[in-house]
């Protein structure tokens, strides 16, 4: 995965397009993707699926991201959350936006064990104006009960241009 200032939407859709459907490639994207953002990387999440406007991801309960009450922490539920809405956010926008995060809430809904999976899904903004755009991810367990659902604001606006 390379990193681009001048294109993170590109970049993102671009190495997911090259790796994902090759053996092991989403494996390879996600370990490319903790590394360009190593806070996120932490938890060792890997990207299941990611389109404009859509991720999802998959988070195996392991010792790194417990709790002293043998559950994942509340801060990697966060963690996965934010990445989700980060995912389907920078996939669709356009080469000339930017987003960053404003705000985050998270509900705890029940103790979160196993295998988890954090979706969220968006309709990326396009006009090349600064707005505010609010998702919802879930985290979800491999029953399907939803064990963390996010609001995250992100705010949009035009990239600065580049001085070469």
């Amino acid at each position: 995965m390379t990193r681009s200032l001048a294109s993170p939407g590109r970049s993102l859709r671009d190495a997911w397009r090259r790796l994902s459907p090759l053996p092991g490639g989403r494996t390879l994207f996600s370990v490319g993707l903790g590394r360009l953002v190593p806070y996120s990387g932490s938890i060792g999440a890997r990207v299941e699926a990611l389109e404009p406007g859509y991720a999802r991801i998959l988070l195996r309960e392991h010792r790194a991201v417990r709790n002293h009450l043998r559950s994942v922490h509340a801060v990697a539920l966060v963690n996965v959350l934010e990445l989700a809405s980060g995912l389907a956010m920078l996939a669709g926008l356009p080469d000339e936006l930017r987003a960053i995060v404003l705000h985050l809430e998270v509900d705890f809904v029940k103790k979160a064990r196993g295998a988890l999976t954090a979706e969220c899904r968006c309709v990326p903004p396009s006009a090349p104006v600064e707005q505010e755009v609010w998702l919802e991810p879930v985290v979800s367990d491999a029953g399907g009960a939803v064990v963390a659902r996010g609001r995250v604001q992100w705010l949009v606006r035009p990239a600065e241009p580049s001085h070469a």
